[in-house]
């Protein structure tokens, strides 16, 4: 047993290699890799040249990526191994759509430590810092308006930004975290004494339209997590609930997305 997770050690790509892989997801389809500077971190961004037909811009916010090496063993840095979140930006046909890590993926700041990675992965300073990165990719992209996509903890990312926006015309989440406490308690791991909970500023998204996307085979975040955080919203919000039966919490989102968001921007255009 030890052999074996020395091995699997052994073969976790570093972090350098996870960032080779990133960029040349984004150099296939030809976007930028953009650094974004805010007060305490710099962001990792990666996105098409700059269109300005519509006023609206899709962003695609990362989840929390390799936060753990084992269950008692924290990463030294989070950057994702399988970047799902830029893997569903590349996949969206609309052509202002852009993609934005967490803070610590990718590029280094002084501030980062590891709480921000886990117990502080949804702070305040994590989410002042992503705001920021929002209006610097709104002025880059000549956009007035954002639509929110959010995969595993990046849901939780946008559904706390969303809450406190007037810019935000409608979030969605892929797989999302959207209540951290049932999902800790679900799992029996340490609370995240640190971090804002989607659950706790529900209110600020009752009249918010959201899409919702779960896998009903997801055995890191249930759909129970889901109705968790529902459970705090109004009968009267417009909340849509797409549970797919068969997929995980990384399979197959990347492949059905094209289709998935297509039919949330048919149904938020016929709601508007």
């Amino acid at each position: 047993m030890v052999v074996l997770v020395i091995a699997s050690c052994a073969q976790l790509p570093d972090a350098a290699q996870r960032t080779l892989k990133a960029d040349q997801f984004a150099n296939s389809h030809h976007w930028q890799r953009i650094t974004l500077k805010t007060a305490h971190f710099a962001l990792r961004a990666y996105g098409p040249e700059p269109v300005s037909e519509r006023p609206s811009l899709t962003v695609y916010i990362e989840g929390d990526g390799l936060a753990w090496v084992t269950r008692s063993r924290p990463s030294a840095d989070p950057t994702p191994i399988q970047p799902i979140g830029l893997q569903l930006a590349l996949a969206d046909p609309e052509p202002k759509a852009v993609y934005l890590a967490r803070p610590c993926q990718y590029v280094k700041s002084p501030a980062c430590q590891p709480e921000y990675w886990l117990d502080k992965r949804f702070s305040p300073e994590i989410i002042e810092a992503t705001g920021a990165a929002l209006d610097e990719l709104k002025v880059r992209y000549s956009a007035t308006t954002l639509l929110l996509v959010g995969y595993s903890g990046g849901g939780a990312v946008a559904a706390l930004l969303a809450a406190e926006r007037d810019d935000v015309k409608a979030l969605v989440t892929v797989a999302g975290n959207l209540d951290h406490e049932f999902w800790t308690n679900y799992h029996q791991i340490s609370p995240l004494n640190g971090s804002l909970n989607p659950a706790d500023r529900a209110s600020g998204l009752a009249r918010m339209p959201q899409w919702h996307f779960v896998g009903g085979s997801d055995a890191v975040i249930p759909p129970e997590a889901l109705s968790a955080y529902t459970r705090q919203l109004p009968g009267s919000a417009p909340v849509v609930r797409v549970v797919k039966p068969d997929y995980g919490h990384q399979c197959c989102w990347v492949e059905s997305w094209p289709t998935l968001i297509r039919q949330v921007r048919d149904e938020l255009r016929a709601s508007e």
